[in-house]
């Protein structure tokens, strides 16, 4: 069966013609949905969830594209656009009986939050928001040599064809970088789930791409319009970030003040991998914002 989230039972769900999510599911209402990162799959929440799950019904999918949630082929630029993605959360949610949910994103699950909530805001009562900025900003802080933080960004922005023959041709080393590089412990992610997480990214390279050059394409066009209409984010919101403002040389609050009403934005000493490395403060935090 491979590893599980103690006391979450696996169910596999319909989202859209053709997709299915495999989601944990746990705990007793009222609802929290938590939305996993790169390059990972939900068992990053594996701490994190029992803890909320003793106050609310929580879910744990893995999202379109990664773990063993379907994969759709890219056919379109919409296939993994953050518009598509998180309709799928919102269907999940639908397909489970959940009406409001509070929703927190980690990474690549918080670019779908973010998403969600500018398009799906009757639907989510508070949304949490770890270590991103917005897809537009992202790009826009991204500048000089500190942008080789981000070199995966611009590697998978490419057209299709050589991002995924370079990442599958050393697909171990490529996603284990990430889980080193980006870790402030050895122990903090255990051998066996670093193998499950690089098992997953090996079988998800076409859809991995996908999804991040999205975030060259569409998913820009998408906040640069709701940007310009003035959108925002109209629930409570709490931002978790590493101090990502003082090491790329930018105002993090500042940027995300224009997006959300509510804000609160938090650093941490934590590093990226934070619900893994610092599960209680993490769930700390959840439980303040859902009482907000």
């Amino acid at each position: 069966m491979g590893i599980t989230i103690a006391g979450f039972e696996t169910r596999r769900i319909g989202v859209a013609d053709g997709v299915e999510l495999t989601a944990a599911v746990g705990g007793g209402r009222p609802a929290l949905v938590l939305l996993h990162g790169f390059p990972q799959t939900h068992l990053m929440w594996r701490h994190v969830a029992p803890i909320l799950a003793r106050q609310h019904t929580v879910v744990c999918p893995d999202l379109r594209g990664y773990g063993a949630s379907s994969k759709p082929e890219a056919v379109g630029e919409d296939t993994y656009a953050k518009r598509t993605m998180a309709a799928d959360i919102v269907r999940l949610a639908d397909a489970l009986g959940i009406d409001r949910f509070a929703l927190v994103g980690h990474d690549r699950g918080a670019h779908v939050a973010f998403r969600a909530g500018l398009e799906h805001s009757h639907r989510i009562s508070h949304l949490g928001i770890l270590d991103i900025v917005p897809t537009l900003d992202t790009w826009n802080v991204l500048h000089g040599v500190s942008a080789a933080v981000a070199f995966h960004l611009y590697l998978m922005a490419q057209p299709p064809g050589l991002p995924e023959q370079m990442i599958a041709n050393s697909a171990d080393a490529f996603f284990g970088h990430f889980l080193d590089t980006w870790s402030t412990g050895s122990r903090m992610i255990p051998a066996d789930v670093r193998s499950e997480y690089l098992r997953a990214c090996r079988d998800a390279v076409p859809s991995i791409v996908a999804d991040y050059r999205a975030t060259a394409t569409i998913d820009i066009e998408h906040d640069q319009a709701d940007l310009d209409a003035g959108n925002q984010l109209t629930m409570p919101v709490t931002v978790v970030q590493q101090d990502w403002g003082r090491q790329l040389g930018f105002d993090a609050t500042a940027t995300w003040r224009p997006w959300a009403t509510d804000l609160q934005h938090v650093t941490t000493q934590a590093g990226h991998f934070m619900a893994e490395e610092a599960p209680e403060d993490i769930a700390t935090l959840i439980l303040d914002l859902v009482r907000r």
